[in-house]
């Protein structure tokens, strides 16, 4: 059996500034996945592959999955700094 010492309210802190730091990380990565997804689809747009109609389409597509994670990720950072934070 190992015996852990209870976190200290300083070490729960911690953890959480490490959590919102995390999702911070994640939500950049999500940012950069955008950001790439509209450019190929720009790059089909200049190449002629798709209309510009299709490219606004598929551009508002990829923002409302953006949103959508990102929404996911707020949420997952919320309940793991309650679960933190409760004693």
């Amino acid at each position: 059996r190992l015996n852990f010492p209870s976190l200290t309210e300083e070490k729960r802190k911690d953890i959480v500034k490490e959590i919102k730091k995390v999702g911070e990380d994640t939500k950049i990565v999500l940012r950069n996945i955008r950001r790439d997804q509209n450019d190929a689809v720009k790059k089909a747009e200049k190449d002629k592959l798709v209309s510009e109609d299709e490219s606004k389409k598929i551009q508002n597509e990829i923002q409302t999955i953006t949103d959508k994670f990102t929404k996911e990720v707020d949420t997952v950072i919320a309940s793991k700094e309650k679960e933190v934070l409760a004693i």
